[in-house]
């Protein structure tokens, strides 16, 4: 696999995660830079080894995993999206800015993970190739840090302006995401 066909594959690999940090970032108000590049880390860190986790797979029985990938990717992605939208209509507007909603640490690992299930699927279907998954995994994860932890500060900016609109937009979007994964599968 080529360089460029690596960075090409990294970055889509990322995007979801990009268009979640934005979110999240609108929807903690002010995040802090360190909390940005926190988000980087986790997405990063997750984006890195679930590619991994599905060349394993693949290795060993790729049929079984893609049996019930979309259904993990909507059950985490549709239940982190409907967390941030009971958060944002039960936040009352009185609330201050920097109310610590959407950051737990539990939270951020349920939305990475729910992002990353397509790495994992390319993963799999990297088992069948002739590539060095190290060096494509590491990519897949440095990529989505820096486009995650710049998404945050997107959102941040983002979220100064539209605030609560932001964040439920965030949670429909993650919503629509899992839901369009569950579609793309079940009608596979």
């Amino acid at each position: 696999m080529s360089p460029a066909t690596i960075l090409v594959l990294a970055m889509s690999m990322s995007v979801d995660a990009f268009a979640v940090s934005v979110g999240r970032g609108a929807a903690l108000g002010r995040p802090r830079l360190s909390e940005a590049l926190r988000t980087g880390a986790v997405f990063g860190a997750v984006e890195a080894a679930t590619p991994l986790i599905g060349w394993a797979a693949g290795m060993v029985a790729s049929s079984y995993l893609e049996a019930i990938d979309h259904w993990i990717a909507f059950g985490l992605l549709a239940g982190v999206g409907l967390h941030m939208l009971v958060a944002a209509f039960s936040r009352r507007d009185e609330e201050a800015d920097d109310t610590p909603r959407g950051r737990s640490i539990w939270v951020l690992l349920a939305t990475a993970l729910g992002t990353s299930i397509d790495a994992m699927a390319v993963g799999v279907s990297l088992a069948f190739l002739n590539v060095n998954i190290v060096v494509v995994a590491l990519a897949i994860g440095a990529m989505s840090f820096l486009m995650s932890s710049g998404g945050m500060l997107v959102g941040r900016m983002v979220g100064q302006k539209f605030g609560r609109l932001a964040e439920v937009v965030a949670g429909v979007a993650l919503c629509g995401l899992g839901l369009a994964i569950l579609i793309e599968h079940l009608s596979a």
